[in-house]
């Protein structure tokens, strides 16, 4: 496990020192920029964000690393305590800010130092007053019992080698009543040995997802209700550019991930 993790630090280290996902190891997959996109901004507009999305948020946050778009489904509410599962360089974590106000409070967890020096100059440089940026592994979060009203997350679950440890921290630290609204990849299909065992497809958020059983029966081991896993089938024709010619979205799909604590 502990091989895994120093893979993934030092890939998204070098991303946020780089400043781009173009210079990430593991080009092309799930951290760098798609192929058909210019620009982080580009790739975030093609994974559901909006054009106002990617450019009120502040400059460098936005390092185009997602799958998905978890604000479509969080339904953020003005005063609501958000966590933001490995919060990178904060962009998911700013328009959270934007939605919660200044009586709401948004917490990024992110377990690589460079990605948290980067946050906070973004914060500091805005003014922004509601977001804080925790440094910390999400098996083990460095947040309070019972403190958090939402968890969003953006293709970072899959690369925790101990996913349920991931979501038996999110049901610690949700208050009850609480959700989750995650976007993820997951497996549809037993992946090739050459991809399974590729570090770099690892640290890219594809030779650790999960099937979409194995998940749904780990939310709720770890007490979840209302568990809703949504494969989004179009997805395919994004993910199969990470890999060209792999046919990857035969084998991975992005997937809307909610669930709530009873």
């Amino acid at each position: 496990m502990s091989d895994i993790k120093n893979a993934v630090r030092d890939t998204y280290a070098r991303i946020a020192v780089a400043g781009t996902s173009e210079a990430g190891c593991c080009a092309p997959s799930c951290c760098s920029v798609q192929p058909a996109a210019s620009s982080a901004e580009e790739a975030s507009k093609r994974l559901g964000y909006t054009a106002a999305d990617v450019t009120e948020v502040p400059e460098g946050s936005n390092l185009g690393l997602g799958c998905g778009n978890p604000q479509v489904i969080a339904a953020l509410k003005p005063g609501e305590t958000v966590l933001d599962l490995g919060s990178g360089a904060g962009f998911d974590c700013f328009l959270a800010a934007k939605q919660v106000g200044s009586a709401g409070k948004v917490i990024g967890v992110d377990m690589t130092p460079e990605m948290l020096t980067r946050a906070r100059e973004n914060a500091t440089k805005t003014g922004t007053n509601n977001v804080e940026f925790r440094l910390g592994e999400i098996e083990r979060l460095p947040v309070a019992d019972r403190s958090v009203d939402v968890i969003i997350s953006n293709c970072v679950i899959n690369l925790s080698p101990d996913k349920a440890a991931v979501y038996g921290e999110a049901f610690r630290v949700l208050k009850p009543g609480g959700r989750v609204a995650i976007s993820d990849v997951v497996s549809t299909a037993p992946l090739p040995d050459d991809i399974r065992d590729d570090v770099a497809m690892l640290t890219g958020c594809v030779a650790g997802a999960s099937t979409i059983g194995d998940l749904a029966s780990i939310l709720a081991e770890a007490g979840f209700e209302d568990i809703q896993i949504r494969p989004l089938y179009e997805s395919r024709f994004v993910i199969s550019e990470w890999r060209p010619g792999s046919s990857l979205g035969d084998y991975i799909m992005s997937a809307t991930v909610e669930a709530r604590r009873p």
